[in-house]
C-alpha cells in the first residue's frame, strides 16, 4: 500500500467518481514546502485553510487534519519534498446542492520538490503576458477571492499559452486589465524601496508566501501597500518580484519591452523568506 497518497487519514490512491471536488471544483487546497519532515510557514497554511473552509462551509476537524499530516510525513521515505493537502465537500449525488453530502474528504500527498533552475532565484526570471484573464468573485462573505480553491481552470488555460524555457512564469490580469497575479505565484513592485503589491478583493489568490512578506516587510525596513496596479505600473517600478510558498522569491528581470535589475530590496526579501523555505 502507497504512503504517498493518504485519504481519510487511510494509505489510499484513489477517490470515488462521486466526491464533489472532482464533480464541481468543490473544495480547497494547500501546497507546503516540507524541510526535514517539517512543514514551512505552517501556522499560515491552516490559518488559510480554516478561514477558507469557514467561507465555503466545509466542516473539518483542524486538528485531527493537523495529526494525520504529522503521521503522514513520519512515514515519507525524503525528508524534504512538497506536501499537497486537498479537502473537498466529499461524495454527493448529482447537481450543484450539497445537502447530504457525506461530509469532508481530506486528502494528502507527497511529492518531489519542483526542480527550477538556481538562475531563477539569483539572476530572474521573464514573464510571459497571458492573455487568459481572471474573472471577479467578490460579493461580500462568499467571495471566492483570495481562496486556494479547486476551480483553478483559468490558471491551467494561463499556464498552457506558453512552452519552452525563454518564459520562467506568466502574469495575469482581470477583466478591467489590473494586475493580480502570475498563474502559480504573487507579483510584487519595488518603488522608492517601498512594496506594492496588487488588491486580492477580486480575484486571485492570497498567498502564503505574500502574507509573510506583508508581515514581516517593517521588520526589514520596507513598507508595503496594497492597492490596484494597473500594467503601466511595471515600467515605472525600480524592481518586480514574484513569490510562493515553494520556490519563495524570484526577481523579474523583464517583461514584454521593460527590463529590471535584480535589486537590493528584492534581494532582501528573497533571502529573508529563503531563511524560512530552507527550515
Amino acid at each position: 500500500m502507497t504512503t504517498d497518497f493518504w485519504i481519510d487519514g487511510e494509505p489510499v490512491s484513489c477517490i470515488p467518481v462521486t466526491d464533489r471536488g472532482l464533480a464541481y471544483g468543490d473544495g480547497l487546497f494547500e501546497t507546503v514546502r516540507v524541510v526535514n519532515r517539517r512543514l514551512t510557514l505552517a501556522e499560515l497554511h491552516w490559518q488559510r485553510l480554516e478561514d477558507s473552509l469557514n467561507r465555503l462551509g466545509i466542516a473539518v476537524d483542524i486538528e485531527l487534519l493537523m495529526s494525520e499530516v504529522a503521521a503522514f510525513l513520519s512515514l515519507q521515505s525524503a525528508p524534504d519534498g512538497v506536501l499537497k493537502v486537498l479537502i473537498t465537500r466529499g461524495s454527493g449525488g448529482r447537481g450543484y446542492n450539497p445537502a447530504g453530502c457525506s461530509g469532508a474528504r481530506r486528502i494528502l500527498s507527497f511529492h518531489a520538490l519542483p526542480e527550477h533552475p538556481e538562475s531563477n532565484r539569483y539572476a530572474g526570471i521573464t514573464l510571459y503576458p497571458c492573455s487568459t484573464r481572471l474573472g471577479h468573485n467578490s460579493l461580500g462573505y462568499n467571495s471566492l477571492s483570495g481562496m486556494k480553491h479547486l476551480n483553478r481552470l483559468e490558471n491551467v488555460l494561463a499556464r498552457a499559452e506558453w512552452g519552452g524555457t525563454e518564459f520562467q512564469e506568466g502574469l495575469m490580469l482581470d477583466l478591467d486589465g489590473l494586475l493580480v497575479e502570475g498563474t502559480m505565484s504573487n507579483l510584487f513592485l519595488v518603488k522608492n524601496d517601498t512594496l506594492y503589491t496588487p488588491a486580492l478583493d477580486r480575484c486571485g489568490v492570497s498567498g502564503v508566501c505574500r502574507e509573510f512578506i506583508m508581515r514581516q516587510a517593517s521588520g526589514w525596513g520596507v513598507s508595503v501597500i496594497v492597492q490596484d496596479l494597473d500594467e503601466s505600473a511595471l515600467p515605472d517600478a525600480d524592481e518586480v518580484f514574484v513569490c510562493n510558498s515553494v520556490n519563495g522569491v524570484w526577481p523579474v528581470v523583464r517583461y514584454r519591452h521593460t527590463s529590471w535589475q535584480v535589486g537590493v530590496v528584492t534581494a532582501t526579501v528573497r533571502d529573508r523568506v529563503l531563511e524560512v523555505l530552507n527550515g
